[in-house]
């Protein structure tokens, strides 16, 4: 059986930082690109950034970049998402996926909110 935990989540000001932490068990990693995607209030589902299952590349929305990066912590074996000079709109439930052809797995989410 197939399970994603997200972690990491919480309250900050406007300003600090956050890391996010997706463990996954009963898959292997190599075999998914894996991403971030989070959902604001009364918004959209988007996605963020993701890592590519081959060749390993990473991608980073516009929204986000230069102040979020993805990687793999081969140490605690997640992925995770390192989120800093947070804004109000960064607040949203943020979840983990893991993907490949025909097959889409989905984190049960974590809340970030940043306060102004």
């Amino acid at each position: 059986e197939v399970q994603l935990q997200a972690s990491g989540g919480g309250l900050v000001q406007t300003g600090g930082s956050l890391r996010l932490s997706c463990a996954a068990s009963g898959l292997t990693f190599d075999d998914y690109s894996i991403a971030w995607f989070r959902q604001a209030p009364g918004k959209e589902r988007e996605g963020i950034s993701c890592i590519y299952s081959r060749p390993g590349s990473t991608d980073v929305a516009d929204s986000v970049k230069g102040r979020f990066t993805i990687f793999r912590d081969t140490a605690k074996n997640t992925v995770d998402l390192q989120m800093n000079s947070l804004k109000p709109e960064d607040t949203a439930v943020y979840y983990c996926n893991f993907r490949r052809t025909r097959i889409d797995y989905w984190g049960q989410g974590t809340l970030v909110t940043v306060s102004s």
